[in-house]
């Protein structure tokens, strides 16, 4: 499976966006393909009834600016091919 640079480009930009916004429900986990990991950081801020939230949303916000700071092949390698789950 090949993606070209602008379909990595629109998953790198809107994967790192939703981390920054929504990284507390692991939205950008779930675009990515990474089920079990967004469901983790779902249940996580769900389960511990707002208290794992924050936590949570700064994983997310890490996650965003890593997402938007590399470059598209880079991107593509770690995080599409290789499928590197948390960072």
């Amino acid at each position: 499976m090949t993606n070209s640079n602008s379909e990595v480009n629109s998953k790198k930009v809107t994967a790192g966006i939703l981390g920054i916004l929504l990284g507390a429900l692991g939205i950008h986990k779930f675009l990515l393909g990474y089920n079990t990991e967004g469901l983790i950081m779902l249940l996580v801020s769900i389960l511990t009834c707002g208290f794992g939230s924050p936590i949570m949303g700064i994983i997310g916000l890490i996650e965003g600016i890593i997402y938007l700071t590399k470059t598209d092949d880079e991107f593509r390698i770690t995080y599409l091919d290789n499928k590197k789950g948390w960072f």
